[in-house]
């Protein structure tokens, strides 16, 4: 397994109804996930800063870099748009982490 680390920005006052999206997060995009190849993935809330910290783990032959082209992913990235930074395709602006230390 691959891990994989990055953080994402939530804007203010938009903490609620982001836990509550994902509490209700679609089953197709579940699916879709699992299927590219993610086989655990979480995400955690700084509330100082607003930072979110997610963690994927990947398998080794994956295909995460098809999600982007997936219609069930742009309509994800679309619903989520008003509570996070996002690109100009309303995907969420990541900023890769870099891994420096992994107990097991």
């Amino acid at each position: 397994m691959k891990r994989v680390a990055f953080k994402m920005k939530l804007k203010p006052g938009k903490e609620k109804e982001y836990k509550l999206r994902h509490d209700r997060i679609w089953p197709e995009l579940k699916e879709a996930l699992t299927k590219v190849g993610i086989k655990d993935y979480s995400i955690f809330w700084d509330n100082e800063t607003n930072t979110l910290f997610a963690v994927q783990k990947l398998e080794e032959e994956n295909r995460v870099d098809e999600l982007p082209q997936m219609e069930i992913m742009k309509k994800w990235w679309d619903y989520m748009k008003d509570l996070m930074d996002t690109n100009p395709d309303n995907s969420p602006i990541t900023y890769p982490l870099i891994e420096v230390f992994h107990m097991d």
